[in-house]
């Protein structure tokens, strides 16, 4: 079970690894491509606005990879589990507040490794 929590909490950070990327450095090209239901015209207006979402995304893959590095097994658990429930929350905020599929591509994956966390 230490193997399977580990390889999604890998899994979640380097999908915010890509959200990260994609904010803050490809915002007028893959971020267009992502939100197609965005006017072409509001992505350079908003690149600041979505780097700082990435730079937030980033905080995430810090948190979530240092948990990984973390020798003792209680810490390491507490760790994720404060990650993991602010990557749930940005979910379930983000499919209220934006899109359903949020709920689906960012929100469920932390659920399932907060289950596997805890089953540890």
């Amino acid at each position: 079970m230490q193997l399977l929590a580990d390889i999604m909490i890998a899994a979640i950070a380097a999908l915010h690894l890509y959200f990260l990327y994609f904010e803050m450095f490809a915002w007028n090209t893959i971020g267009r491509k992502t939100f197609k239901q965005i006017p072409a015209d509001v992505f350079p207006h908003t690149k600041a606005l979505a780097a700082n979402q990435g730079l937030y995304n980033g905080f995430l893959v810090a948190g979530l990879g240092w948990s990984l590095l973390i020798s003792d097994p209680l810490w390491a658990d507490y760790i994720a589990i404060f990650f993991l429930s602010c990557v749930l929350v940005a979910g379930i905020y983000g499919a209220v507040t934006a899109s359903k599929k949020i709920l689906w591509i960012q929100g469920l994956p932390a659920l399932i490794a907060l289950i596997l966390v805890h089953l540890k």
